[in-house]
C-alpha cells in the first residue's frame, strides 16, 4: 500500500548558517536510501523541512513493501559444480546453502554458457522487503553524510552517549497513519513533536503524514517549510516598507529564516543624528551585527527606521521595539565615532604605514604593491581615456582606507570608505572614485567600473595581482584559488570587452611582468597568464550563448584586443547558419592541413600558371570577392565579410574536385599553394571557420 512517509529529527536549536543545507541533505538522504531499495514511485514528491528545531522530510506515495524481484544469480562454473559423473561436488553443496538454497539439485540449475566456459544459474523470485527494515537503513545513512559544521557529543539520560550536530529529543516515523518503530541517535520514533517555545499549545500529534505542516502551523505555530518561511518574511518585510525600499540580501534573508519558527516583523527607530555617518556602515553595522532590515526611500537614501524580524508574535511588540533600538544604538554610535577619528587624519597622511603592512613576503609590502599599480593605471590612463596623473594619484591613495578603524572593524567597506575619506580630503571626485571602482567587478554580474580612472586603477590592480602571484609559483589549481586569480582574469576580461578597450593584452602583461624585474623570486609568467585568459575568455563567452565552436573559432586566433570579439562571434554565429558555412568550413579545415605540411612560405599567385579551369574560376572568384570582403572588414561590418566569402563555395569545391594539389611540377604547386594560402587568408580574417567543422 501507498502512503505518505514523514521522518523527522526534533533538536535543539541547530546552527542557522548551515540549517538550509542540513535540511536539504537529510532529505536526499532518505529519499536516495529508499529509492535506490525500490520504495518510491516515479511521480513521488519530496518535501524538505527545516526549522532552528527540527529536519524532516515528506515523501509522498511510498510503498510499504517493496516489489518482489526476478533474480538469477550465477551459482558456479560447470568444472568446478559437478564430478565427471554429474554429481554436485562439495563446493556446490556450499555455494548453494550460502546462497540460501541448500535443498537445490543440479537438475534445479540452469546451465548456460559464461564467455568461454559453461556456468550454472539459478533464477528465482526475492520477496519485497518491509519499509520499516529499509527505511531504518537509509534513516542511518543520511544521518551519517549529514554536511555537519562541528559534530556535537552529549548524553542521553539513560547514560548512552550521541554524536550529533545538536541534541536531539525525538524522531517522528510516520508511513500514513502508522508508526515505523525506527531506532536512532538513542531515540525510538513515534507521532509526537513540539511546537513554537512560547506560542505552541504544548505537544503536537501528527495523526497523517500529510497533515504534518498544516499541524505544526496550526497548533505549533511553526512553519517548518524553509522556502516558505523564507517568503513570509520577505512578504511581512514588504508590507512594512510604507512605499520604502526594504535592503533584503538573499544571505540576510537565509540567515533570519534559519532563526526564526513563526516571524513576526517589527518596525524600529534610531536617531536622525547617525544619518550623518555613510550609511553603507550603518547598513552593514545593522545587517552583520544585529541582522536587522534597514530601509532607504525610493532614491536610495538611508531612513532612520529599521526593521525587525521576531519570533514572537505579540499585541505589545513594545519592549521587543525598544529592546531592539537599545541594542543597535551602541553599535550605531561605534560606527560614528569611527567615522569622525578617520577624519581627523587624510588618506594621504596614512601612505608611510603601508610600508608596515605586509602584501606577500615574496613580492613585498602594500607600499611595494601601489608604486607598481601606480606605473602601471599611469601607462593604462591615456589607452582608456584617463588622466595619467590622476589615475596616479587614484592608484596611490587606492589602499589607503586599509588603515582606518572603520575598515578595521568593517574590512567590507573597504574601497566605499576610501571613496568618503578622498572626497572629505578634497581629492579630485575620480580620484576618490577609484578607490572603490579599482575593486570592480567583483563578482559576476557586478558594475564595472564607471570612470576612465577608475577603468585606469582597477585593471592595473587586477593585472598586478595576477601576474606577480602567478610569477611567485601561486597559480590557480584545481578548485584552489586563495588569491582569487580566476575572479581577477574575468574582471580584466569583462572591462576590454564590455568596455571596448583597444589594448593589447600581450603589451598589458608584458609591461606587468616588468615591473617585477630584480625580484629574485619571480619568474616571467607571461605565457601561462594569456593562455589563463583565454581559457577563462571561452568560458565568459559561453555563457552569452555562443557555442563552444563559435568561441574556438574567434578565440583560437589569440585574438590581441578584444574591443571586436563579439562582434567576431556574432558574424561567425549568422555565417554559420547560412547553407554554405559547412562546405566552406570543411574546406579551410583540408587547406590549414595543407599548408601545414607544405615546405617553405607561399609566395604569390602567379595568374598564367593557373593551367585548370577550376583553379582559374577560383581564382578569379576571390578576386572579385575580395574587394567586398576587405571593405566590409575595414568598416567593422564582419557579418558582411563572412556573408561575402560564402560566394566562394562552389569555386572551392571544384577546386578540390578538379585540381591536384600536390602536382609533380614544382611550379605549379607552389603556386597551387599560394593559391590557397591566399583563399585560407580570406576565409580567416574574421575568425578561423574551419572550427565551425570541429
Amino acid at each position: 500500500m501507498n502512503n505518505t512517509l514523514l521522518v523527522e529529527l526534533f533538536t535543539e536549536e541547530l546552527p542557522p548558517k548551515a540549517l538550509a543545507k542540513l535540511g536539504e541533505a537529510f532529505a536526499a538522504g532518505i529519499v536516495h536510501g529508499l529509492k535506490s531499495r525500490d520504495f518510491l514511485e516515479a511521480d513521488s514528491v519530496t518535501t524538505s523541512f527545516a526549522s532552528p528545531r527540527r529536519l524532516a522530510v515528506s515523501i509522498t506515495k511510498v510503498r510499504a513493501t517493496s516489489p518482489d524481484k526476478q533474480m538469477r544469480e550465477k551459482v558456479l562454473p560447470v568444472s568446478v559444480a559437478i564430478d565427471a559423473n554429474g554429481n554436485a561436488t562439495p563446493p556446490l553443496s556450499k555455494k548453494l546453502a550460502a546462497l540460501g538454497f541448500p535443498n537445490l539439485q543440479v537438475a534445479d540449475l540452469e546451465r548456460a554458457v559464461d564467455g568461454k566456459a559453461e556456468s550454472f544459474f539459478y533464477s528465482y523470485t526475492a520477496p519485497g522487503t518491509a519499509l520499516v527494515s529499509s527505511l531504518q537503513l537509509a534513516l542511518e545513512e543520511s544521518i551519517s553524510k549529514l554536511p555537519i559544521p562541528k559534530v556535537m557529543s552529549y548524553q542521553r539520560p539513560d547514560g548512552e552517549t550521541v554524536h550529533f550536530v545538536r541534541p536531539v529529543h525525538s524522531i517522528i516515523a510516520l508511513h500514513g497513519t502508522d508508526i515505523l518503530p525506527l531506532a536512532a541517535l538513542g531515540l525510538t520514533a513515534g507521532r509526537v513533536t513540539q511546537g513554537h517555545r512560547f506560542l505552541s499549545t504544548g505537544e503536537v500529534s501528527i495523526a497523517h503524514a500529510d497533515h504534518y505542516g498544516a499541524a505544526l502551523a496550526e497548533q505549533g505555530k511553526v512553519i517548518a517549510n524553509v522556502a516558505e518561511r523564507k517568503e513570509k518574511i520577505r512578504a511581512a518585510l514588504q508590507a512594512k516598507a510604507n512605499g520604502d525600499q526594504v535592503l533584503m540580501p538573499e544571505s540576510l534573508l537565509d540567515e533570519v529564516a534559519a532563526l526564526v519558527e513563526w516571524p513576526v516583523v517589527y518596525e524600529c527607530h534610531f536617531e536622525e543624528e547617525f544619518l550623518a555617518v555613510p550609511q553603507e556602515c550603518l547598513i552593514l553595522t545593522m545587517q552583520t551585527n544585529q541582522k536587522y532590515f534597514a530601509v532607504t526611500d525610493a532614491a536610495g537614501k538611508l531612513r532612520s527606521r529599521f526593521l525587525i524580524v521576531s519570533n514572537l508574535a505579540t499585541d505589545t511588540p513594545e519592549h521587543i521595539i525598544q529592546g531592539n533600538e537599545r541594542v543597535v544604538r551602541p553599535r550605531l554610535s561605534d560606527a560614528k565615532f569611527f567615522f569622525e577619528q578617520d577624519k581627523k587624519k587624510t588618506l594621504g597622511d596614512r601612505l608611510g604605514q603601508l610600508s608596515n603592512v605586509v602584501y606577500h613576503n615574496k613580492l613585498g609590502s602594500q607600499a611595494d604593491r601601489t608604486r607598481r599599480v601606480m606605473s602601471l593605471a599611469r601607462h593604462i590612463a591615456p589607452i582608456v581615456g584617463a588622466d595619467e596623473n590622476i589615475a596616479e594619484r587614484g592608484a596611490l591613495l587606492a589602499k589607503a582606507d586599509l588603515l582606518t578603524d572603520m575598515v578595521g572593524e568593517f574590512p567590507e567597506l573597504q574601497g566605499i570608505m576610501g571613496t568618503y575619506y578622498a572626497l572629505h580630503d578634497g581629492e579630485h571626485p575620480e580620484v576618490a572614485a577609484a578607490a572603490s571602482e579599482h575593486y570592480q567587478p567583483r563578482f559576476a554580474g557586478d558594475a564595472l567600473p564607471a570612470t576612465a580612472t577608475g577603468t585606469a586603477v582597477a585593471l592595473a590592480d587586477k593585472l598586478e595581482t595576477l601576474v606577480g602571484i602567478w610569477g611567485i609559483g601561486l597559480q590557480p589549481t584545481g578548485d584552489k584559488d586563495p588569491f582569487a586569480l580566476r575572479r581577477h582574469a574575468l574582471g580584466i576580461l569583462r572591462m576590454l570587452v564590455e568596455k571596448r578597450l583597444t589594448i593589447s593584452l600581450q603589451a598589458l602583461i608584458t609591461t606587468a611582468t616588468n615591473l617585477f624585474t630584480g625580484n629574485s623570486n619571480f619568474k616571467d609568467p607571461g605565457a601561462e597568464v594569456l593562455s589563463f585568459l583565454y581559457d577563462r575568455l571561452r568560458g565568459q563567452l559561453r555563457e552569452r550563448g555562443f557555442s563552444q565552436n563559435e568561441v574556438e573559432a574567434v578565440v583560437a586566433q589569440n585574438p590581441d584586443t578584444l574591443d571586436n570579439i563579439v562582434e567576431r562571434l556574432q558574424a561567425v554565429q549568422s555565417f554559420a547558419a547560412l547553407p554554405e558555412s559547412a562546405s566552406l568550413a570543411a574546406a579551410n579545415k583540408r587547406i590549414t592541413n595543407i599548408l601545414k605540411k607544405a615546405e617553405g612560405t607561399p609566395g604569390t599567385v602567379n595568374p598564367a600558371l593557373l593551367q585548370e579551369a577550376a583553379e582559374q574560376a577560383l581564382f578569379k572568384a576571390m578576386s572579385d570577392v575580395k574587394p567586398g570582403v576587405d571593405a566590409a572588414y575595414a568598416a567593422g561590418d564582419f557579418t558582411g565579410a563572412l556573408k561575402t566569402l560564402a560566394a566562394l563555395r562552389e569555386g572551392v569545391d571544384s577546386f578540390f574536385n578538379d585540381v591536384m594539389v600536390n602536382a609533380e611540377d614544382l611550379a605549379l604547386r607552389n603556386n597551387r599553394l599560394a593559391l590557397l594560402a591566399s583563399l585560407h587568408g580570406m576565409l580567416n580574417q574574421v575568425a578561423d571557420i574551419s572550427k565551425l567543422a570541429a
